[in-house]
């Protein structure tokens, strides 16, 4: 037993004279391209590859690899390029890397007629320790050394900005809750105008191209305010769309593009509804008739309703009711009433016609999208 355990001992002292020792590297050495000092053409090229030393832990350590760059010398506003990898080989996609400078420059005010221009590109490897499992050691990351690329010639690389196809509208009226945010309605040929009747009051509006709290809301700060009732509207303590008189507005969202980005103007105009058709005083067809204008609730739930029909309709020439938008026929904001649902016609085909009575009248309630003829 004696014998055995010197042996023991012996083996012992001699497994850890052989143990690698672990040091904190240094350095660690991101090599410069041999295309550093040539002009890259970002358009022209698919991979740009670079090699990094692996540091010196003291051993053959497993060891993950990722790449940054940055528009400045300090790295101040670096962004990732490569993500972390086992092989000391980083490849750098172009075409990602285009998009990322093109993104940047443009918040920095360049718009697309500047491209392509030539822009010095920084990089800067990251090295890091991992386990067998693939989890980072504490303490064993390390940066390389800044290579510079001054000559990279980056065109336009960001795909191109469309209107939106739809604007929901949220706020106080609906309680700010996005499952009942009603759509605002598209105007017939102008897929870039959009309107809808709301409710304006303190705690105010906000609009979104999607039903969500995503942080693409646009309240006061985000849109452009115009239209006859401008001046009844403000920004409140929250950044929304609020009314200084509370009380429905015709609210007529206009988007374009510019510098790379979608434009909001968004019109607050009169509540005005009209009847149209063989119902008028007039029968004429005439736009914005006298006499034919709704009587606006003053509630927040309240109906629409119409003067009573002069004359009766028929199949052939039916009652029609629309909201004026500026610029465009009245047809093409119309809208009408079946079996007490409220159905815009927005983009859509001519809408069926409604036989009524003399004397009758249109009721529509914008807030929950019903009416009623009686």
């Amino acid at each position: 037993m004696l014998v055995m355990g010197v042996c023991l001992f012996t083996a012992c002292d001699e497994d850890n004279d052989s143990n690698p020792t672990v040091s904190n590297p240094t350095t660690f050495v991101l090599n410069t391209p041999a295309i550093a000092n040539a002009v890259i053409d970002l358009a022209n090229s698919g991979k740009i590859n670079v090699t990094c030393s692996q540091p010196d832990y003291g051993f053959p350590a497993s060891t993950d690899y990722s790449l940054e760059a940055s528009l400045n010398a300090d790295m101040s506003d670096a962004f990732e390029v490569v993500p972390a990898q086992n092989s000391a080989t980083l490849s750098i996609d172009a075409a990602s890397l285009a998009a990322t400078i093109t993104e940047k420059l443009q918040a920095k005010g360049k718009t697309e007629y500047d491209f392509p221009v030539n822009v010095k590109v920084y990089l800067r490897a990251k090295a890091v320790q991992v386990t067998a499992y693939g989890d980072a050691v504490e303490g064993s990351e390390i940066l390389s050394n800044i290579v510079e690329l001054p000559q990279v010639l980056v065109e336009y690389s960001l795909p191109p900005v469309t209107t939106p196809e739809q604007i929901y509208v949220i706020g106080g009226f609906n309680e700010w809750k996005w499952d009942t945010a009603p759509a605002m309605v598209p105007v017939h040929s102008a897929p870039n105008v959009f309107w809808r009747m709301v409710w304006i009051d303190d705690a105010g509006i906000k609009f979104n191209t999607e039903k969500a709290w995503n942080g693409n809301e646009l309240g006061y700060d985000k849109v452009v305010i115009g239209g006859d009732l401008a001046g009844e509207i403000q920004k409140n303590d929250d950044g929304n769309i609020k009314s200084t008189k509370p009380g429905w507005y015709l609210v007529i969202a206009t988007t374009s593009v510019a510098g790379g980005k979608v434009v909001y103007n968004i019109d607050f105009n009169k509540p005005d509804v009209w009847l149209m058709g063989p119902v008028t005083p007039a029968a004429a067809w005439a736009e914005q008739e006298a006499g034919c204008s709704f009587d606006v609730p003053t509630t927040k739930d309240g109906d629409f309703v119409s003067p009573a029909f002069s004359h009766p309709s028929n199949e052939d020439s039916g009652l029609r009711a629309y909201v004026k938008i500026p610029g465009f026929d009245w047809w093409k904001s119309e809208f009408m009433v079946f079996d007490k649902k409220l159905v815009y016609r927005g983009a859509g085909n001519d809408q069926q016609r409604i036989v009524v009575a003399a004397g009758q009248k249109l009721y529509i309630n914008f807030a929950n999208d019903t009416g009623d003829i009686k």
